[in-house]
């Protein structure tokens, strides 16, 4: 399977979470935290649960409460694929 990108993530964060109209998503927005994106700690849950579902991966709750940027997030994700492929 290739790699789950930005364009993947921000699909993903408009779906589960919706999307603050002041923020333009579809810039650099790799290492912006996900606070200065519009998104708290339950929409980065729902999103996570959202990736896990639609991957068929688990992601430990540990990586995801250090998860902070969408760059960081896209690693975890990436780890988790590689390690159940």
């Amino acid at each position: 399977m290739a790699s789950f990108g930005i364009k993947e993530l921000v699909d993903i964060l408009r779906e589960s979470a919706g999307e603050d109209e002041d923020i333009n998503l579809e810039g650099d927005i790799l290492d912006i935290d996900f606070e200065s994106l519009g998104y708290d700690s339950l929409a980065l849950f729902n999103t996570v649960r959202w990736v896990e579902r639609d991957l068929g991966i688990a992601l430990s709750d540990e990586a995801i409460s250090a998860t902070r940027t969408p760059r960081a997030l896209l690693d975890e994700i990436n780890r988790a694929t590689a390690q159940a492929a």
